[in-house]
This record gives C-alpha cells, sequence and structure tokens, in this order.
C-alpha cells in the first residue's frame, strides 16, 4: 500500500484491510469487486486484483502462507525484484536487498553521482550495488533506515543536503557547498 502513496493516505485504508482480510483465507474467499472497492481511493487499481490472486495462489498451493524464498515470491503475478526483497527482508528477516525509488536516489547520489539515474543499466548497477551495501545482519533495521533516509532526508525535490549526514561521502553533494572543501 506505500508503494508510491503517502502514509496518511494509507493508514485508514490499512486498518480497514487487516480488519476485513486478516488472513490470506481471508482474502481470499472475498468476492474480487469487494477487494478493490476496499482498496478505494489508494490507486493503482491493478494492486488489489493481483492481491486477491498472490492470496488464493497462496491458499491454494501454499496452505495460506507465503512462500519464503525469491523465486517462487517472483513467480506470483504482480511480485518483482523490489517486492519479493521487502517481503523476505520485511517479513522474514532473510538478507535481501531492495530498491525502490527512495532507496535508489539515495545510492545513486551517494555511489554514483552522474548520468541517468532512471536508465535501465543504471537501475541493474543500483540493484548491485543495494546488494553489495547490504549487512550481513540487521538487514531489516538497515532497509527500513535507507528507505527513510529516503522519504525523508535525501528526497526528489528538496533534499536536506547541508544537515546530511552523508555529505561528505555524496557523489551529488556540491563540493563548493561541502564544510571540508
Amino acid at each position: 500500500m506505500l508503494q508510491q502513496t503517502q502514509v496518511g493516505r494509507v493508514l485508514p485504508k490499512y486498518h480497514e484491510w487487516l480488519e476485513r482480510y486478516p488472513t490470506f483465507e481471508a482474502l481470499a474467499a472475498a468476492p474480487q469487486g469487494d477487494v478493490s472497492q476496499t482498496w478505494r481511493p489508494l490507486g493503482y487499481n491493478v494492486r488489489p486484483r493481483r492481491l486477491h490472486a498472490i492470496a488464493r495462489e497462496s491458499v491454494e498451493r501454499y496452505g495460506g502462507t507465503l512462500p519464503s524464498d525469491e523465486a517462487t515470491l517472483r513467480s506470483f503475478k504482480g511480485i518483482g525484484a523490489y517486492t519479493a526483497g521487502a517481503v523476505l527482508s520485511f517479513a522474514f528477516g532473510q538478507r535481501a536487498a531492495i530498491l525502490d525509488t527512495n532507496v535508489a536516489r539515495v545510492l545513486f547520489r551517494i555511489f554514483v553521482g552522474r548520468g541517468d539515474a532512471k536508465a535501465h543499466a543504471m537501475r541493474r548497477h543500483l540493484w548491485d550495488v543495494s546488494r553489495t551495501v547490504l549487512p550481513m545482519r540487521n538487514v531489516f533495521d538497515f532497509n527500513q533506515a535507507l528507505m527513510d533516509f529516503g522519504a525523508t532526508l535525501c528526497t526528489a525535490r528538496k533534499p536536506k543536503c547541508p544537515i546530511c549526514p552523508m555529505q561528505n561521502g555524496c557523489a551529488s553533494y556540491p563540493v563548493q557547498s561541502r564544510p571540508d572543501a
């Protein structure tokens, strides 16, 4: 629900969603129209249909549990590399890289600094960077911190570079603005 949707808009819907669909079995058994209506007005209306399909498949094939391996997760329609990494990291506590918009921006600014951050080749490179910097322990905390850092400090429109703890190591931070320059 939080992918590309503000927390303030998500919270009420998140609570309503969990109340109506506390398990994969409940979600799988619900009529598709009800599932889509519960999702509104979050946008990205393909998501409730995909979640419904994932719940049905999880119930039918995996006894109502979500598999905890990347290959199986990615076999579900609608689960790509980012969602699989997020589920593995956040739900299962596994060492898995993530690369959402905020994380990509942070990694690009800190480790790359130049080029087209949205180019396909750059995206592949940023996935490599994300896997490389991933710690062996505390992966949940690391991934959450990276996402929060991008959402609150290393923002797209008004980055807070002057108060950023990474400014001296940031490839995008203007050298003439650095305190040590």
